[in-house]
């Protein structure tokens, strides 16, 4: 691994990939406000945060694959203890018999894009600026690796508790999510996880580079909307080649935590340019599929975005309510997740939708 290019993630940085993090996380993935927390709180004492580029890996070099599982609804009970989340790539380190080089997010998404700054500086190790999915997704399988057929063992996972699983094999991608979501289940909805261990090799060649600073662009652009008093919401657009969908006022919304996912919908009535109009999301941690006036409008792998329509910052399923202001945007998705295979895995039959991929960016491919 070589050193020479490490970015310093300084403290404006930080609060600038929360931030972006929750942009790209699509309503889930948790709060990344409350991993913003954590992180400012070890720089206070002395900890710094550096990116490494996939390019400055050597191919066997092993990285740590981090994230959170469980339900969003109860990270915001259970805040983000830096230690529990270093115990899965410590359990992973002690089975490989090999340490970690660097770390990497699951999802750079929500408060899963940000965690493993926790265990960067736990275990002193850089993070990697890059990612499988460069979203959140609800579901383990459901990840750019496993798309390109890499398998999804050996897992580790830990709870705040005294627990902690190792699962050494599995039949399949499918067989680890649904194992490992019912070990969550009984954990409380919520636990810290170690993903199979990527070579530098596999990094370079599977994974979506440069994420990690995407997030950090997104909350810049952000930030500096804000402090210019212009849109915040449209900077996002600019930034990202976005597409508005649909602007409003948040009228209903239905929610519930089961087997261990936050699952719901939400209705907005328009206002402004959308005066007279309405949207419709379902979500299942993630927003995942979005009607205008009745008729589909846009579909993962897609990102559908809902932000403050003020302050431009990402509201969360577990956060939204009756009477917030959103702007509904759409991002578009990594080319992994739009390919054949990609959409066999997130596209909206995936979720148990009769519909095909539905872009604003793109038309599906065949």
């Amino acid at each position: 691994m070589t050193m020479a290019r490490l970015r310093e993630i300084t403290w404006d940085d930080l609060e600038a990939m929360a931030l972006g993090c929750g942009v790209l996380g699509t309503g889930g993935g948790g709060d990344s406000y409350i991993t913003l927390l954590g992180c400012r709180k070890l720089y206070k004492e002395g900890h710094r945060f550096h990116l490494i580029h996939p390019d400055d890996l050597a191919d066997d070099d092993m990285v740590a694959e981090l994230g959170i599982m469980g339900a969003p609804l109860v990270g915001e009970e259970r805040l983000t203890d830096p230690e529990q989340c270093a115990r899965p790539a410590r359990a992973m380190e002690q089975y490989m018999g090999k340490p970690f080089a660097a770390v990497m997010s699951a999802e750079m998404g929500g408060a899963n894009g940000v965690m493993p700054l926790l265990v960067a500086a736990a275990m002193d190790l850089p993070m990697v600026d890059a990612d499988p999915r460069g979203r959140a997704f609800p579901e383990m399988q459901m990840s750019g690796f496993p798309i390109q057929g890499f398998p999804l063992y050996p897992v580790t996972l830990s709870d705040i508790r005294a627990n902690d699983v190792v699962i050494t094999e599995s039949a399949s991608p499918t067989w680890s999510e649904r194992i490992l979501r019912r070990i969550c289940t009984e954990m409380g909805s919520e636990a810290a996880l170690c993903r199979p261990p990527r070579s530098g090799k596999t990094i370079k060649e599977a994974a979506i580079i440069g994420t990690a600073s995407q997030a950090i662009r997104i909350g810049e652009a952000i930030l500096k909307a804000r402090a210019g008093h212009g849109d915040p919401v449209q900077a996002v657009l600019d930034c990202e080649n976005g597409i508005e969908v649909f602007r409003g006022k948040i009228v209903d919304v239905m929610r519930r935590t089961t087997e261990g996912f936050l699952r719901g919908n939400i209705d907005i009535d328009g206002t402004g340019g959308f005066a007279g109009r309405s949207c419709h999301i379902d979500f299942q941690n993630e927003y995942i599929i979005a009607w205008l006036d009745g008729e589909l409008s846009v579909t993962v792998p897609e990102l559908i975005c809902v932000l403050d329509a003020v302050s431009g910052e990402a509201v969360g399923t577990e956060q939204i309510r009756y009477g917030q202001r959103v702007a509904v945007l759409s991002l578009p998705a990594d080319k992994i997740l739009t390919s054949k295979r990609g959409l066999e895995v997130v596209g909206p039959r995936a979720f148990g939708y009769d519909c095909d991929f539905l872009s604003l960016h793109e038309k599906p491919r065949k």
